[in-house]
C-alpha cells in the first residue's frame, strides 16, 4: 500500500513539474496576450521578464534553446541549478563555453511559465546589441511558441500569442495555411524555387522558418544538383552565428514561390559546407526562409498544429535589396556632442510683452549632450567603400553632410540599400585624424 501511494505522489509530481515547463495564461478566462514589438533589421523584439527582470529577446523560429548572450550587472539575474556546457551553431569557430541554468520563471505579460531551461553564453560572441543599435539580450524561440497559436503583424508591428484550447481560428479566403515539419524544434516548410537563371525549371526546396534571420533567403550548395551559386554574385559577410562569423555568396534568383504566392528576384545567399556543418545535420534541409520575405507576409504560426499560415500584405511585390555599399557598421557607444543653444532675451525695460518698440537679443550658448556613436566594424574586399579606402574601425562622423549621432543605426542600414549609383560621402575619425571619402552604391548583382 505505501508503495502504491508513492507511485501516485511521484505521478503527481511529474505532471505538476511538466505543466510548469510549459507557457500558461494568467487569470480568469484568459484566451490571449498581445503585445507591441520592435523590427530591426527584419528582426522581431519582445519583452522577456526572466526571474523578475526585464529584458529584450529575439523572438526566433530558429533555435530551440532559449539563449542569453547579453548580462550586464545592471541586469543581473539569479540563476538557477547552474552547469557548464558547450553548445555550437552556424559559422565556421569551435563550440563555445555557456551554463545551462534549469528552473527558472519566463513571462512575456500575462504568460508564464515556472520551470525554464535558460543557456547563458559567458562571452558575448554575436555582439548584437552594437550591430542593431539597441540592447538585445538573447533569443527565444521553440520554449515559448509550442505552447501557443501565435499572429504576427510586421506591418502594424503587433503580436497576439493565443491559447490554443481556446483559439477558434477564422475563414480567411486571401490566406493559405501549409503543414510544417519539425526537426529538433524547428519549424521547415516546402516552397519551390526558379534558381536557374536561363531554364524554368522550379526546384522543390526545404526550408527552415527563420524569424531570427535578417536575409530573405539561405540556400546550402550541394544539397540538391541545382543549388549553386549563379555566376552573378559576390562575397559577403551574412552575419554571426554561436560559432562565429558567418560567410556566403550574395546572388538574386529569378522566383521563388511559397504555395499561390510568388516572390520574383529575391536576394539568396549561398552558403558553403564549412559555415553550415551544424545546420546541415538534416539531410533533407536546403537553406532558410528569413525576415526579408516573412515581413511581407500576415503570419499564424501554429506549433501545437504543425501548420502555419500566411496572408499577404502590400509589400509581398516590393524590391529585394542589399548593401550596396559594403560597410558593416555598429553602434560604439556614447560620445559628448556640443550643441549650439540660443537663448532670446528681451529688452530690460520691457514688461515681457511683445512690441514694435522691445529690443530682443539673441546669446549663444552651448549644450553638450551625449549622442550615438558608429563604427565601422567590417569592410567587405572588393566593394565600393573598400575601393575608397574606408577601414575597420574607422569611426563614422557624418554621412552626405549629416552628422552621424542624427542617424539610427537602422536608418544608416537602410541608406546602404536605397539604390545602385547612389553618391555617398563618408566623413571618419581614424585616431586623431578627420579624413573624407566618397564613393558610389555599386549594384553587384
Amino acid at each position: 500500500m505505501k508503495i502504491r501511494i508513492l507511485y501516485i505522489i511521484c505521478f503527481f509530481l511529474c505532471l505538476s513539474i511538466y505543466s510548469q515547463k510549459k507557457f500558461h495564461f494568467l487569470g480568469n478566462n484568459a484566451d490571449k496576450q498581445e503585445l507591441t514589438f520592435d523590427l530591426i533589421n527584419n528582426l522581431i523584439i519582445i519583452p522577456l521578464e526572466i526571474n523578475g527582470h526585464q529584458l529584450s529577446f529575439i523572438l526566433d523560429t530558429g533555435v530551440n534553446k532559449t539563449i542569453l548572450f547579453n548580462l550586464t550587472k545592471r541586469d543581473s539575474i539569479g540563476l538557477n541549478n547552474v552547469k557548464k556546457v558547450f553548445i555550437r551553431g552556424l559559422g565556421d569557430g569551435e563550440p563555445i563555453e555557456a551554463l545551462l541554468s534549469k528552473g527558472n520563471q519566463f513571462r512575456v505579460k500575462k504568460l508564464m511559465s515556472s520551470n525554464q531551461d535558460l543557456y547563458v553564453i559567458l562571452k558575448d560572441a554575436f555582439n548584437l546589441s552594437a550591430k542593431m543599435g539597441t540592447t538585445i539580450h538573447g533569443i527565444i524561440g521553440y520554449d515559448l511558441l509550442k505552447d501557443v497559436i501565435v499572429k504576427i503583424n510586421y506591418n502594424t508591428k503587433r503580436i497576439v500569442f493565443y491559447n490554443p484550447k481556446t483559439y477558434k481560428s477564422r475563414k480567411c479566403r486571401k490566406c493559405e495555411v501549409f503543414p510544417l515539419q519539425f526537426y529538433r524544434k524547428k519549424p521547415y516548410i516546402n516552397v519551390g524555387a526558379r534558381i536557374d537563371t536561363v531554364n524554368n525549371i522550379v526546384t522543390p526546396l526545404k526550408l527552415l522558418i527563420d524569424t531570427g534571420g535578417s536575409d530573405a533567403m539561405w540556400l546550402f550548395e550541394g544539397t540538391k544538383e541545382m543549388i549553386r551559386t549563379p555566376i552573378k554574385h559576390f562575397k559577403d559577410i551574412l552575419g554571426e552565428g554561436i560559432s562565429g562569423t558567418i560567410y556566403g555568396n550574395r546572388s538574386k534568383i529569378p522566383s521563388v514561390s511559397i504555395g499561390k504566392f510568388i516572390l520574383k528576384e529575391p536576394t539568396v545567399s549561398f552558403l558553403d559546407s564549412s559555415s553550415t556543418f551544424n545546420a546541415r545535420q538534416f539531410k533533407e534541409r536546403n537553406g532558410s526562409i528569413g525576415g526579408n520575405i516573412l515581413k511581407r507576409f500576415k503570419i499564424w504560426i501554429d506549433y501545437p498544429n504543425k501548420k502555419i499560415s500566411l496572408k499577404k500584405n502590400a509589400s509581398l511585390k516590393s524590391g529585394f535589396y542589399y548593401n550596396m555599399s559594403g560597410l558593416h557598421v555598429i553602434y560604439d557607444g556614447q560620445e559628448l556632442v556640443k550643441e549650439k543653444a540660443i537663448t532670446r532675451m528681451l529688452d530690460s525695460r520691457s514688461d515681457g510683452n511683445q512690441s514694435s518698440n522691445n529690443i530682443i537679443s539673441f546669446v549663444n550658448t552651448y549644450n553638450y549632450r551625449f549622442k550615438p556613436k558608429f563604427k565601422v566594424d567590417k569592410v567587405v574586399i572588393g566593394s565600393p567603400a573598400y575601393k575608397a579606402g574606408i577601414l575597420k574601425d574607422d569611426v563614422i562622423v557624418a554621412i552626405n553632410n549629416k552628422p552621424a549621432h542624427e542617424f539610427k543605426l537602422e536608418e544608416i542600414i537602410t541608406l546602404f540599400q536605397t539604390k545602385p549609383n547612389r553618391r555617398m560621402k563618408i566623413k571618419v575619425k581614424r585616431g586623431i585624424t578627420n579624413l573624407k571619402f566618397e564613393f558610389r552604391l555599386e549594384k553587384r548583382i
